[in-house]
């Protein structure tokens, strides 16, 4: 029985205002033709001038394909839709054009008749659903097939195909992903295409690269579909479905891609891949491959690691859950709250979950599973009608959204006036009612798909959508990102989806990319709070690159949220330790292994680690590399033990000046090896290296150079060296000095160990680099001035001959019990003291060291104490000294306690400055994270000052301890003021 044409089949739409305009541009172009007649027999039949008024009117791009051919408008309104679609695709089934000019241009406007029957046809509520998506999706596979023959017959003509044009047995086999899979295309959708081929198909011709030559046919379909014309185009393609597409070719040989899907195959991709059908080219090699990837997708038994990656997938999407109201306006219907997506996707879990045993639940159709889904029991029948008919009504609506102007839109306009356009279009003449219509429907699918996670964990308190899957940015991912604080929010989805293709190492394994899915929202929200979002996620991701494994990583991160905020912390606000993790990201264990933190910092544990890898040095160079990598491990484990609050500032000090010693000792001693085995030894020849400064005391940071001074000694008839390149005594060490310093400090293909300063040996630059140990006896004794006194006040041997150690101990024992004016002592300190302001001109707070009040005002306070009469004690830090010197009544009880805590408060607060970063603090640039930090440094320091001020029994020293940044800048201030006050009566 012949179908009733279109025209009698129509329902009537409510009246455009836009109907009359679109009626009069119809005659006008019928004029133009010469169709006014054609046109006047179409407008006579019953309701179609109002019908197509509306239609028209409303859809600008329908009324552009009817008044470009009244002719053809007549004919399709006289004809079957279904029939006028399959007249189309035949046409293109026989298409053998000429050029590609010929090809594309039938193609075209093969696409228009299709459109335009099919879209009035649906307006006209002629037709249902699923012969408008699926006469769709099979004029999409005429059209790839006969894309694909014209590129094959151009390439024949080339000379680089041999095989038949028509496609049938070449070997590409395209698959249709998504709803174009499903045979559910959109009326103005993408399609979503993967490509493979055979490599051993024949029909290429000798020479010719398989992988090159189906990149380039590939690359000429989508190119004849998508290219804009004057007629148009046919259809955008997307291609990004494939395995890995930011890295691999849109072509992929099927046993590549089969590796891929193996071993690094995503659920999202599972899921995606429900939908996958062989739509154009060689279907028999698309149906093999699909065969071939279905253990991929249907895994036979219940894999709830996997499940668990599933739902986190989407509970990203909407972290509320289904709460709160939806706005109709500018609603997304397609992965918006309760849209097309959560249908689809409630779908597709339980397909995943229960399809590996039962292969009823594998097709891949939306609504058939659904009604499957219920049959099986796997769902309600009431839930499944629920979702039936909301999916009806939205895909019909997503088809009035689209055929308005041709757009790939899913969005609800925001304005009244065209929300009104899309109601009419959907039958409705009543706007607010259209409105009441679709929030009730989406409110019904929310309320479905929330049921289907409601046992679901939270994820970690995100809060708007935060989804990576597939090749698309989601929109209010992007949104969720901004809000956060990230400025590149596309750079971190495009990042994220990389990481779940396993690049590199870390996320090789199944198990690291399912364990980063759950970590991600708690991760990013964490690099957001470390003060430098972007900064620190290129840090967190330079990680990943680097990581030779990430599992482990991951769950110990995912269950442990403080730990996640060290990390995040220190990639987003420490430069200095994340330049640590990005040279040696295998330092990451020390934050895995909880018993890295907890062990007892031994100077002979330290030396026996260093050793134990000195001992591999294959080389003196290698040798240097190892000390460098051993030295930057151990101060970022340092630095770490502080932040976590398992090191006290005081003992970081401690802690940092000792691996100093360490590393000291270790390479004195290769370096000397190695000089002697080139200059030979000096007779009676012995050497001593002494630490001043930060060392000396054993109050070094995280950034602290090394203040050293070389002392020599010899027998007095000693000749030059006794090896093969001989050298006098004096140039002997004073190259042996060089290769010293340059051993600690120059750089390697590892870095610094230490940056040194040897500016404090006896007349500074303008003295020799190695001073031998009558000289330095008589150059302290007679020559240096009270400023050099009070540096060796801190200074103690570090390395070297024992002997010779503990000679210039003597020296310096000698030097400090020198009896001197204490007035005038008091005073040259000062005057020193002055020219240092003089110079810094310091005036920030958190310029800890020279600012006026600052730690050098504590530090030359207690070098004023030792060398007028405190006994020295070597390693001892300015707050002890300080506090010995008011034991010993030098110094008023309360100026004493105020010293101290001063110096405590201020070395700890640079301590944490000094493993944050190595450039100057600017307090209003500084990330909230390390602000923090600082509050909570300083806390711990006052409480060890107020431990400490027995000395001042009134009191008056001890304060409050700040709890805000604001009140620690405001205490620090009042120190200062109070520090110089103290400084100003003691040294006057």
């Amino acid at each position: 029985m012949q179908p009733e044409p279109l025209m009698r089949r129509v329902l009537p739409l409510p009246a455009s205002p836009a109907a009359e305009a679109a009626l009069v541009r119809l005659r006008e172009a019928a004029a133009r033709q010469g169709a006014e007649d054609v046109l006047a027999e179409v407008l006579a039949a019953r309701d179609l001038p109002s019908f197509l008024g509306t239609a028209l009117g409303d859809c600008p791009f329908l009324l552009d394909l009817a008044a470009k051919d009244v002719r053809r408008l007549a004919a399709t309104l006289a004809g079957d839709p279904l029939a006028i679609v399959a007249g189309e695709i035949e046409r293109l089934d026989g298409l053998a054009a000429a050029n590609k000019a010929e090809a594309m241009a039938a193609l075209r406007l093969a696409r228009q008749a299709v459109a335009l029957a099919l879209g009035l046809a649906d307006l006209g509520r002629a037709i249902d659903l699923e012969a408008v998506t699926s006469s769709l999706s099979a004029f999409a596979d005429a059209a790839l097939g006969a894309a694909l023959r014209h590129a094959l017959g151009e390439a024949h003509r080339k000379g680089t195909w041999t095989g038949a044009t028509d496609g049938s047995d070449c070997g590409l086999a395209i698959l249709g992903m998504g709803k174009y899979g499903a045979r559910e295309l959109n009326y103005s959708s993408d399609i979503d295409l993967i490509v493979v081929y055979d490599p051993e198909a024949g029909g290429l011709a000798p020479g010719v690269e398989p992988s090159v030559f189906w990149v380039r046919i590939v690359r000429q379909i989508v190119a004849i579909l998508q290219e804009r014309t004057a007629d148009g185009y046919v259809f955008r393609v997307d291609l990004r479905l494939r395995p890995d597409p930011g890295a691999t070719p849109v072509a992929l040989s099927i046993p590549g891609a089969l590796i891929y899907y193996e071993s690094m195959g995503q659920n999202w991709e599972r899921a995606a891949l429900i939908k996958a059908r062989a739509c154009a080219g060689d279907l028999g090699a698309g149906k093999g491959f699909l065969a071939e990837i279905a253990p991929f997708i249907w895994r036979k038994y219940l894999d709830f690691a996997a499940i668990a990656d599933i739902h986190s997938i989407k509970r990203q999407v909407h972290a509320h859950r289904g709460h709160g109201d939806v706005a109709v306006l500018g609603h997304d219907i397609k992965r918006g709250r309760g849209g097309i997506r959560e249908i689809e996707f409630f779908v597709q879990t339980q397909q995943l979950i229960a399809g590996g045993r039962d292969r009823s639940l594998r097709g891949i159709q939306t609504r058939p599973m659904l009604a499957m889904l219920a049959e099986r029991s796997w769902i309600g029948r009431r839930t499944a009608e629920v979702l039936d008919q909301a999916y009806v009504y939205l895909r019909t609506l997503e088809h009035r959204l689209q055929m308005v102007a041709d757009e790939q839109t899913h969005t609800i306009p925001s304005d009244r006036a065209e929300l009104a356009r899309i109601g009419r279009l959907m039958g409705e003449g009543d706007a607010a009612k259209f409105e009441a219509d679709v929030r009730a429907v989406l409110d019904r699918v929310a309320a479905r798909y929330s049921e289907l996670f409601e046992d679901a964990p939270a994820l970690s308190g995100a809060r708007g959508n935060l989804v990576f899957t597939g090749g698309d940015d989601d929109p209010d991912t992007l949104q969720t990102l901004r809000e956060f604080g990230y400025q590149h929010p596309e750079t971190v989805t495009e990042a994220v989806r990389a990481w779940h293709f396993g690049r590199f190492p870390a996320m090789r394994s199944t198990t690291a990319r399912e364990r980063l899915t759950e970590l991600t929202p708690a991760l990013l929200q964490a690099l957001a709070r470390a003060g430098n979002p972007d900064q620190a996620f290129r840090s967190f991701d330079a990680l990943l690159r680097a990581l030779p494994a990430g599992a482990q990583l991951f769950s110990v991160l995912a269950s442990n949220p403080d730990l996640l905020d060290l990390l995040a912390f220190i990639l987003g606000s420490a430069p200095r330790l994340a330049e640590i993790f990005a040279r040696r990201p295998h330092v990451v264990d020390t934050l895995i292994d909880p018993a890295v933190l907890e062990d007892r910092i031994d100077r002979g544990d330290i030396e026996a680690r260093l050793e134990a890898t000195l001992r591999e040095a294959k080389g003196f160079e290698d040798a240097l590399n190892r000390a460098r990598l051993f030295t930057a491990e151990q101060r970022f484990l340092f630095s770490v033990r502080m932040l976590r609050g398992h090191l006290a500032p005081a003992d970081a000090g401690r802690a940092f000046s000792l691996l100093a010693d360490v590393i000291i000792d270790a390479l004195y001693r290769r370096t000397l090896e190695e000089f002697r085995r080139q200059h030979g030894r000096i007779q009676g020849g012995r050497e001593a290296i002494l630490a001043l400064g930060r060392l000396g005391s054993r109050e070094m940071t995280a950034g602290s150079d090394l203040d050293l001074i070389v002392v020599y000694d010899h027998d007095p008839e000693a000749g030059p060296s006794d090896g093969p390149r001989p050298l006098v005594a004096s140039h002997y060490y004073t190259r042996f000095t060089q290769r010293l310093v340059a051993a600690l400090s120059a750089p390697t293909a590892e870095g610094v160990a230490y940056a040194v300063d040897t500016r404090l040996r006896p007349s500074g630059r303008a003295g020799p680099l190695a001073t031998h140990l009558e000289a330095f006896r008589h150059y302290q004794l007679n020559e240096a001035w009270t400023w050099e006194h009070m540096a060796l006040s801190r200074a103690r041997p570090a390395a070297g001959e024992a002997g010779l150690r503990a000679a210039v101990a003597a020296v310096i024992g000698e030097v400090m019990a020198r009896a001197r004016d204490r007035n005038a002592l008091a005073a040259d300190a000062a005057a020193m003291r002055h020219k240092v302001d003089e110079a810094r001109h310091a005036t920030s707070p958190w310029e800890l060291k020279t600012v006026p009040g600052g730690l050098m005002d504590c530090e030359f306070v207690a070098q004023f104490l030792v060398l007028a009469g405190l006994p020295k004690k070597d390693g001892e830090a300015t707050a002890d000294t300080l506090r010995r010197g008011t034991d010993a009544g030098l110094l008023d009880g309360a100026d004493g306690a105020l010293l101290a805590r001063s110096g405590i408060l201020q070395s700890a607060l640079l301590q944490t400055l000094r493993i944050v970063d190595d450039r100057p603090f600017d307090p209003e640039a500084a990330p909230e994270g390390v602000r923090t930090l600082l509050v909570r440094m300083a806390e711990v320091a006052m409480r060890d000052a107020a431990a400490h001020e027995t000395a001042d029994p009134s009191g008056k020293a001890a304060r409050p301890v700040p709890a805000t940044f604001a009140e620690l800048e405001s205490e620090l201030r009042s120190l200062q003021h109070a520090t110089r006050e103290a400084f100003g009566r003691i040294l006057g």
